[in-house]
């Protein structure tokens, strides 16, 4: 899967680690789930370097005396995300993304986030997806819940503390499951409704407050597809920061009828598929297709 395909781990830590050679900025666009790229082909990006970014904004905005913006500083402050082997991810505030006028000087273009799934690039792939997850958080949570004051970023962690009433808040995170429900010498697999996707697909759903995952995966696929489920294996999980997902696969096998009754405001298909009617290959992205192609291949599930 994408995560585990990188030769460099994911360094999460708060704070820039030592040796960082490069740094990167992932500039998002809220409202279409767009990312700022500096060149594109059919399969790959170049991402911008934070650098440039933060100089060609600053340039545009209003400038005092001394090189400073009109609110005292030198420039935008950049985010710091993460670091994967030795670059540096960062991301800035929405409101410095106004000056559109300046990136579209540098010639920089605009990728939908989906791109990410398929780009060549495994280290661009999940980094675009995991800052993605941070930089909605971000933006989503500028102001506080219970005060409505400002939240300012936390001095010591991954937080962000009112500055009023001091209530912190942290990175949000969805527990999802993953089910590879079987018969025998064949898999449920379905196709999801009314979204861009159209592949294959297993039941999926998140979880609720009160319920352990082994719960989920049982309520879901009675709601997805009315069957009833035994024997519920734990396989793997997953970081999908697309969704901002944590997901989590199992496999478990029917438990009595194996009569679909399909649920038309969730699928758009839901059937039995032998092994060898299956035609999906490995793609070594997400844990669905990892789950589909290991029972395919008759891999211990």
């Amino acid at each position: 899967m994408i995560h585990e395909d990188l030769e460099s781990k994911l360094d999460i830590s708060y704070s820039v680690p030592e040796g960082i050679k490069e740094s990167k900025v992932l500039l998002y666009r809220y409202i279409d789930k767009a990312v700022y790229v500096k060149q594109k082909t059919d399969d790959a990006v170049v991402l911008p370097d934070l650098e440039e970014v933060v100089k060609a904004i600053a340039e545009e905005a209003e400038l005092v005396t001394g090189g400073k913006l009109s609110d005292g500083s030198s420039g935008p402050e950049p985010i710091y995300l993460f670091t994967i082997g030795e670059t540096a991810f960062y991301t800035l505030a929405e409101e410095y993304l106004t000056a559109y006028t300046s990136l579209v000087a540098m010639n920089l273009a605009t990728v939908e986030l989906r791109f990410f799934r398929r780009s060549a690039d495994r280290v661009y792939n999940f980094a675009a997806a995991t800052g993605w997850q941070l930089y909605k958080w971000y933006v989503e949570n500028k102001f506080c819940g219970r005060c409505s004051d400002y939240m300012l970023p936390g001095k010591t962690e991954r937080s962000l503390v009112c500055s009023k009433c001091g209530m912190t808040v942290y990175p949000k995170i969805m527990p999802a499951v993953i089910v590879g429900v079987m018969n025998g010498d064949k898999i449920l697999i379905t196709r999801y409704k009314g979204r861009a996707y159209k592949g294959h697909a297993l039941i999926a759903g998140f979880c609720e407050i009160g319920e352990t995952a082994e719960d989920t995966v049982r309520r879901e696929v009675m709601e997805e597809s009315g069957l009833r489920v035994k024997n519920i294996r734990y396989y793997k999980s997953q970081p999908w920061g697309f969704d901002q997902d944590l997901l989590m696969g199992f496999y478990c096998d029917v438990d009595g009828s194996d009569e679909i009754k399909m649920d038309k405001g969730e699928l758009s298909e839901a059937v039995w598929l032998d092994r060898t009617e299956i035609d999906d290959t490995f793609e070594n992205m997400s844990l669905t297709n990892e789950m589909i192609v290991r029972f395919k291949e008759g891999e211990q599930v």
